[in-house]
């Protein structure tokens, strides 16, 4: 299957830093060459460079271009996905609530968004067998036509969500991640005592523009949770990956 263009030209830039053809501070091709170099369109371009700035590969100046990054070797790519950060295998969720509704003054704030704009509630319960090990509450904000489809919103992860009606690789995420004790609400939810310590990630979804399309919060069980981590650190001879995996005590 051939890579679409926007993916080769990130790939191609990519593989030349890793080699080292390409050294921190040095400038990357400009839009104008790659558009010709690819035989494709600026916004296409553009698509690709925007991967390797959310990778951290490079980074852009204002009218003059974009370099090559600087490794930041205390850096590590997280890898978080809502149920696949769950210990053991959801095998089932069940969907509480999907509302459009007009959003409390938090999340007004949260999404940049006034009183009388709607947004899209969303609660869910994810579960291991019968028990609950994860209650999950989003908001989306809503624009006319946005399709609100039961069965995606029961199974589709965040960034999933949003990607109905963004575009995915232009898209910023931001996650947020702290412990604390559960209140009366979630106890009931997840059916613990007051001594289980929950995982709580918030994430918060921007679009192209810089503005936030989505905020969502996911409480853990603290004994059914687990995150995974990844620095690579790159010269010219070699590629060391060092990986961490977390997990709550």
């Amino acid at each position: 299957m051939k890579l679409p263009v926007y993916l080769k030209i990130a790939a191609d830039i990519r593989e030349k830093i890793l080699k080292g053809e390409l050294r921190p501070g040095d400038a990357i091709y400009s839009e104008h060459e790659l558009c010709r170099e690819y035989n494709a369109s600026r916004m296409t371009v553009r698509k690709g460079l925007a991967i390797l700035l959310n990778e951290g590969y490079i980074y852009s100046i204002q009218g003059k271009g974009n370099y090559v990054k600087e490794p930041e070797h205390d850096k590590y790519v997280l890898y978080f996905n809502e149920i696949k950060s769950i210990t053991g295998k959801v095998n089932n969720m069940k969907l509480l609530k999907a509302d459009i509704i007009k959003p409390p003054v938090d999340i007004c704030n949260l999404l940049q968004i006034s009183e009388s704009k709607n947004v899209v509630l969303i609660e869910r319960l994810f579960y291991e067998d019968d028990e609950p090990v994860a209650y999950d509450k989003k908001f989306l904000v809503y624009f006319k036509g946005m399709p609100i489809i039961e069965k995606e919103l029961i199974f589709y992860t965040f960034p999933e969500l949003v990607a109905k009606s963004f575009d995915v690789y232009t898209m910023k995420k931001e996650l947020t991640i702290y412990a604390k004790m559960p209140d009366e609400f979630l106890k009931d939810k997840l059916k613990i005592s007051e001594l289980m310590p929950l995982m709580v990630v918030e994430q918060k979804l921007y679009n192209k523009d810089n503005r936030p399309v989505g905020f969502g919060t996911v409480y853990f069980r603290g004994d059914y949770f687990k995150l995974f981590a990844q620095a690579s650190l790159s010269d010219d001879n070699n590629k060391k990956l060092v990986k961490e995996n977390f997990f709550s005590p």
